[in-house]
Order: C-alpha cells, then sequence, then structure tokens
C-alpha cells in the first residue's frame, strides 16, 4: 500500500523520470511532468499535459490512494507515444 508520502517522493526524483499510477481496477494514469501531479491526505491528481505547454495541465483525474497498486517507470517507446497525441 501507498502512502501520500511515497507518492510524493516518486514524483521528487531528480532527474524526473516519467511513471505510469496503476489502480487496482487496472486503470493506469500517466504521470508525465512532476508539475502535473498533486497528492493530498487521501487522494491524488494526474493531470493531462495541454498540448502547447507539457508543464500545464489541460484536464485531470482523481485517483483514490488506497486503490494505486503501482507505480511504474514510463519505457521511452511510452514516452514517445503519449507525445505523439
Amino acid at each position: 500500500m501507498f502512502t501520500p508520502k511515497d507518492i510524493k517522493r516518486r514524483a521528487k526524483v531528480q532527474p524526473f523520470v516519467p511513471f505510469r499510477v496503476v489502480t487496482s481496477s487496472g486503470e493506469t494514469y500517466l504521470v508525465t511532468h512532476p508539475d502535473l501531479i498533486w497528492v493530498g491526505a487521501r487522494v491524488i491528481h494526474v493531470g493531462s499535459a495541454d498540448r502547447n505547454d507539457p508543464t500545464t495541465f489541460d484536464d485531470d483525474d482523481r485517483i483514490a490512494i488506497v486503490h494505486i497498486t503501482a507505480l511504474e517507470d514510463l519505457s521511452v517507446a511510452t514516452k514517445k507515444k503519449n507525445q505523439a497525441k
């Protein structure tokens, strides 16, 4: 089980490594920039990057921390695919 502290620590890795949040239902959320994740006591918000500015969110998803099962580094291929949108 992850804590808010675990997630904050992962988001602050230097240099930043984009990662995937995996939930108990199998859904995944991409964190492509450290400015696109907000960690609360019981939930996180993951922003989808704006097309014109990868550090500004266009939309966001709210995820209960208790449902987070994994934080996985994104592969280079995944990052390129996500940026092509």
